[in-house]
Protein backbone atom coordinates (compact mmCIF):
# COMPACT_ATOMS: atom_id res chain seq x y z
CA UNK A 1 0.00 0.00 0.00
CA UNK A 2 3.14 2.06 1.31
CA UNK A 3 4.65 1.68 -2.36
CA UNK A 4 1.56 2.29 -4.51
CA UNK A 5 1.18 5.89 -2.49
CA UNK A 6 4.36 7.29 -2.97
CA UNK A 7 4.50 5.70 -6.74
CA UNK A 8 1.42 7.01 -6.94
CA UNK A 9 1.72 10.75 -6.23
CA UNK A 10 5.88 11.40 -6.17
CA UNK A 11 6.08 11.26 -2.88
CA UNK A 12 9.06 9.55 -1.37
CA UNK A 13 8.36 8.44 1.66
CA UNK A 14 4.73 7.08 3.28
CA UNK A 15 4.31 5.24 6.76
CA UNK A 16 1.45 3.95 8.68
CA UNK A 17 1.98 5.60 12.13
CA UNK A 18 0.19 4.06 15.55
CA UNK A 19 -0.57 7.25 17.36
CA UNK A 20 -1.54 7.46 20.84
CA UNK A 21 -1.98 10.15 23.68
CA UNK A 22 1.99 8.96 24.63
CA UNK A 23 3.55 8.00 21.31
CA UNK A 24 3.97 8.22 17.50
CA UNK A 25 5.39 4.81 16.36
CA UNK A 26 5.56 3.60 13.20
CA UNK A 27 3.86 -0.01 12.14
CA UNK A 28 5.37 0.38 8.47
CA UNK A 29 7.73 2.36 6.45
CA UNK A 30 8.28 3.10 2.74
CA UNK A 31 11.37 5.20 2.54
CA UNK A 32 13.28 6.58 -0.66
CA UNK A 33 14.40 9.38 0.66
CA UNK A 34 16.35 8.00 3.17
CA UNK A 35 14.12 9.74 6.38
CA UNK A 36 15.47 6.95 7.99
CA UNK A 37 12.69 5.67 10.09
CA UNK A 38 12.20 2.25 10.45
CA UNK A 39 9.07 0.32 11.22
CA UNK A 40 9.00 0.28 15.14
CA UNK A 41 10.59 3.62 15.37
CA UNK A 42 9.46 6.67 17.01
CA UNK A 43 9.05 10.18 16.80
CA UNK A 44 8.55 12.58 19.59
CA UNK A 45 4.94 12.93 19.51
CA UNK A 46 4.63 16.94 20.11
CA UNK A 47 6.83 17.24 16.94
CA UNK A 48 4.36 15.39 14.57
CA UNK A 49 1.36 16.97 12.66
CA UNK A 50 -0.27 13.93 13.46
CA UNK A 51 -0.56 14.74 17.30
CA UNK A 52 -2.68 17.15 15.77
CA UNK A 53 -4.73 14.94 13.03
CA UNK A 54 -5.61 12.95 16.65
CA UNK A 55 -6.55 15.48 18.62
CA UNK A 56 -8.94 17.00 15.51
CA UNK A 57 -9.94 13.89 13.44
CA UNK A 58 -8.99 15.06 10.38
CA UNK A 59 -7.04 14.91 8.12
CA UNK A 60 -4.19 17.40 7.15
CA UNK A 61 -2.89 18.14 3.08
CA UNK A 62 -0.47 20.18 2.14
CA UNK A 63 0.97 20.56 -1.54
CA UNK A 64 3.78 23.13 -0.27
CA UNK A 65 4.62 24.09 2.85
CA UNK A 66 6.37 28.06 2.26
CA UNK A 67 3.32 28.84 0.26
CA UNK A 68 0.76 27.25 3.26
CA UNK A 69 -0.81 29.89 5.29
CA UNK A 70 -1.18 27.69 8.32
CA UNK A 71 1.89 25.37 7.88
CA UNK A 72 4.72 27.72 6.83
CA UNK A 73 5.94 28.65 9.84
CA UNK A 74 4.64 25.44 11.81
CA UNK A 75 7.51 23.30 13.55
CA UNK A 76 7.08 20.19 12.10
CA UNK A 77 8.21 20.98 8.49
CA UNK A 78 10.76 22.68 9.38
CA UNK A 79 12.46 20.14 11.93
CA UNK A 80 11.77 17.35 9.66
CA UNK A 81 12.30 19.08 6.17
CA UNK A 82 9.38 18.48 3.96
CA UNK A 83 7.37 20.58 1.92
CA UNK A 84 4.62 18.43 0.26
CA UNK A 85 2.80 16.09 2.89
CA UNK A 86 -0.33 14.29 3.49
CA UNK A 87 -1.80 12.65 6.69
CA UNK A 88 -5.35 10.67 7.09
CA UNK A 89 -6.82 9.29 10.37
CA UNK A 90 -7.21 5.59 10.75
CA UNK A 91 -9.73 4.71 13.03
CA UNK A 92 -10.72 1.42 14.15
CA UNK A 93 -14.30 -0.41 13.27
CA UNK A 94 -15.56 1.22 16.99
CA UNK A 95 -14.89 4.71 15.47
CA UNK A 96 -11.76 4.35 18.08
CA UNK A 97 -8.81 6.20 16.77
CA UNK A 98 -5.77 4.15 16.13
CA UNK A 99 -3.45 6.45 13.66
CA UNK A 100 -2.35 7.95 10.64
CA UNK A 101 -1.46 6.55 6.88
CA UNK A 102 0.90 9.76 6.02
CA UNK A 103 3.56 10.78 3.56
CA UNK A 104 5.77 13.56 3.25
CA UNK A 105 8.71 14.37 0.32
CA UNK A 106 11.27 17.31 0.44
CA UNK A 107 9.49 18.87 -2.61
CA UNK A 108 6.55 20.43 -3.29
CA UNK A 109 3.77 17.85 -4.86
CA UNK A 110 0.48 17.99 -5.83
CA UNK A 111 -1.94 16.28 -3.31
CA UNK A 112 -4.61 18.38 -1.97
CA UNK A 113 -7.06 16.95 -4.68
CA UNK A 114 -10.27 14.52 -4.75
CA UNK A 115 -8.49 11.65 -5.84
CA UNK A 116 -5.70 11.87 -4.26
CA UNK A 117 -7.26 12.62 -1.18
CA UNK A 118 -9.98 9.61 -1.71
CA UNK A 119 -7.32 7.28 -2.48
CA UNK A 120 -5.66 7.66 0.78
CA UNK A 121 -8.91 7.18 2.87
CA UNK A 122 -9.39 4.17 0.85
CA UNK A 123 -6.16 2.92 1.78
CA UNK A 124 -6.92 4.40 5.20
CA UNK A 125 -10.22 2.32 5.72
CA UNK A 126 -8.39 -1.14 3.87
CA UNK A 127 -5.73 -0.94 6.99
CA UNK A 128 -8.49 -0.31 9.51
CA UNK A 129 -10.39 -3.61 7.83
CA UNK A 130 -6.93 -5.37 8.20
CA UNK A 131 -6.82 -4.31 12.03
CA UNK A 132 -10.09 -5.58 12.35
CA UNK A 133 -9.13 -8.91 10.68
CA UNK A 134 -6.09 -9.41 12.75
CA UNK A 135 -7.90 -8.69 15.79
CA UNK A 136 -10.39 -11.11 15.32
CA UNK A 137 -8.29 -13.70 14.24
CA UNK A 138 -6.20 -13.24 17.74
CA UNK A 139 -9.82 -13.63 19.50
CA UNK A 140 -10.61 -16.98 17.22
CA UNK A 141 -6.75 -18.35 18.25
CA UNK A 142 -7.92 -16.91 22.10
CA UNK A 143 -11.12 -19.16 21.92
CA UNK A 144 -9.47 -21.91 20.07
CA UNK A 145 -6.98 -22.40 22.62
CA UNK A 146 -9.99 -22.36 26.00
CA UNK A 147 -12.06 -24.84 23.57
CA UNK A 148 -8.89 -27.07 23.49
CA UNK A 149 -8.48 -26.43 27.50
CA UNK A 150 -12.45 -27.42 27.44
CA UNK A 151 -11.75 -30.65 25.15
CA UNK A 152 -8.71 -31.37 27.53
CA UNK A 153 -10.61 -30.95 30.90
CA UNK A 154 -13.70 -32.89 29.45
CA UNK A 155 -10.93 -36.23 28.27
CA UNK A 156 -9.64 -36.05 32.33
CA UNK A 157 -13.22 -36.32 33.52
CA UNK A 158 -14.44 -39.24 30.95
CA UNK A 159 -11.32 -41.17 31.88
CA UNK A 160 -11.63 -40.49 35.58
CA UNK A 161 -15.59 -41.75 34.67
CA UNK A 162 -14.46 -44.59 32.96
CA UNK A 163 -11.57 -45.60 35.45
CA UNK A 164 -11.78 -44.30 38.96
CA UNK A 165 -15.25 -44.66 39.48
CA UNK A 166 -15.85 -47.50 37.70
CA UNK A 167 -13.34 -49.74 38.86
CA UNK A 168 -14.76 -49.57 42.61
CA UNK A 169 -18.03 -49.47 41.54
CA UNK A 170 -16.86 -53.11 40.12
CA UNK A 171 -15.81 -54.22 43.38
CA UNK A 172 -18.81 -53.04 45.38
CA UNK A 173 -21.16 -54.43 43.26
CA UNK A 174 -19.14 -57.44 43.59
CA UNK A 175 -18.44 -57.83 46.72
CA UNK A 176 -22.31 -57.38 47.20
CA UNK A 177 -23.26 -60.56 44.60
CA UNK A 178 -20.60 -62.04 46.56
CA UNK A 179 -22.65 -61.16 50.09
CA UNK A 180 -25.83 -62.57 48.67
CA UNK A 181 -24.84 -65.68 48.17
CA UNK A 182 -23.70 -66.70 51.72
CA UNK A 183 -25.88 -67.55 54.69
CA UNK A 184 -27.00 -63.87 55.62
CA UNK A 185 -29.51 -62.77 57.96
CA UNK A 186 -32.37 -60.88 56.93
CA UNK A 187 -31.48 -57.55 57.79
CA UNK A 188 -27.37 -58.43 56.15
CA UNK A 189 -29.59 -60.24 53.28
CA UNK A 190 -31.40 -56.31 52.31
CA UNK A 191 -28.54 -54.64 53.41
CA UNK A 192 -26.56 -56.51 50.43
CA UNK A 193 -29.47 -56.29 48.35
CA UNK A 194 -29.43 -52.25 48.54
CA UNK A 195 -25.81 -52.26 47.49
CA UNK A 196 -26.05 -54.44 44.52
CA UNK A 197 -29.11 -52.21 43.26
CA UNK A 198 -27.45 -49.12 43.92
CA UNK A 199 -24.12 -50.25 42.36
CA UNK A 200 -26.21 -50.78 39.42
CA UNK A 201 -28.16 -48.21 39.24
CA UNK A 202 -24.74 -45.66 39.73
CA UNK A 203 -23.18 -47.58 36.94
CA UNK A 204 -26.43 -46.98 34.65
CA UNK A 205 -25.60 -42.91 35.61
CA UNK A 206 -22.20 -43.22 34.64
CA UNK A 207 -22.54 -45.13 31.49
CA UNK A 208 -25.57 -42.50 30.11
CA UNK A 209 -22.98 -39.48 31.37
CA UNK A 210 -20.31 -41.73 29.18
Amino acid sequence: ILEVLCQSTGMGFAAVARVTEEQWVACAVYDEIQFGLQPGGELKLETTICHEIRQSSQGVVIDHVLQDEHYANHHTPAMYGFQSYISIPIFRRDQSFFGTLCAIDPRPAKLNNPETIAMFKLYADLISFHLDAIEQVKVAEQNLQEEKQTAEFRDRFIAMLGHDLRNPLGAISNSAQLMLRMPLDDRLNRLASIVKDSSFRMKGLIENML
